[in-house]
């Protein structure tokens, strides 16, 4: 079994291996992940996070050992960027700017220098502080950086830079965590999914103070929610219907 690292500030994880495949969800630095599958220009990957698989163009891959691949499996040793932005120098002494939730833990593999800030709050209220970094950021499907990122990938982000391990499309996250029974119960943090008209999760925000939502349509933005579902406060119409209130933490 071969493993790998992803050494650049964010590149795609493809549907198909071709460059003109959908984008699925996105590397960023300090990822890793098994090889399952090798071809000449393109390897098959599965995401050691969250096992998600799709395929990567084999020159934004750094190659590691099974012992490495094993040591960053340990989650004591992630280390996570807390900035939008931070800066890595490289080996060759050029620097790279690597966004939030970028893996420092990656530093030491790649023989590189980081200078920013680390999460260290793994507090639950720190969810909707770390939510708000991420305001305005744009939709883009698959994406999972603050210049373009979707729905699920932004919740996956939040939790992860807090410590915490959400699967990566909304219906699997939705099998996570203790459903509540009202919306009185929730609090900021929490999960909300939402469905379409044959009952299938195509939806998740994070649970605001005051019946607000924080969630990615269009932009990360900040909508209403009640009963119902998203209230949008541009549109002045429901966006979306609410299915369950989910407590990860």
């Amino acid at each position: 079994m071969l493993y790998g690292i992803c050494p650049l500030s964010v590149v795609p994880v493809r549907a198909e291996a071709r460059d003109a495949s959908e984008m699925i969800t996105q590397l960023l630095y300090g990822d890793h992940f098994e090889i399952i599958e090798d071809q000449k220009q393109w390897i098959k990957i599965r995401i050691a996070f969250d096992a998600y698989e799709g395929w990567l163009d084999r020159k934004q891959c750094f190659e590691i050992d099974e012992a490495t691949f094993l040591k960053l499996n340990e989650k004591q040793n992630h280390k996570h960027a807390s900035d939008i932005l931070s800066l890595v120098n490289t080996s060759t002494n050029q620097l790279m700017p690597i966004c939030i939730g970028s893996g420092i833990h990656a530093t030491d593999i790649l023989k590189h220098e980081f200078d920013g800030s680390i999460n260290t709050n793994f507090d639950k209220s720190n969810l909707v502080d770390i939510a708000m970094l991420y305001l305005n950021s744009p939709y883009l499907w698959g994406g999972k950086s603050p210049f373009g990122i979707d729905c699920s990938g932004f919740t996956q982000m939040v939790y992860k830079i807090n410590g915490i391990s959400l699967q990566r499309d909304a219906h699997q996250q939705a099998k996570q965590g203790d459903a509540l029974s009202f919306i009185e119960e929730s609090e900021p943090g929490d999960l909300a999914f939402f469905d379409n008209e044959e009952g299938h999760i195509i939806h998740v925000g994070i649970m605001l103070k005051d019946n607000f939502i924080i969630h990615a349509h269009g932009q990360v933005r900040l909508d209403r929610i009640d009963h119902s579902g998203i209230f949008n406060v541009d549109t002045n119409r429901y966006s979306h219907s609410l299915r369950v209130i989910k407590k990860i933490v």
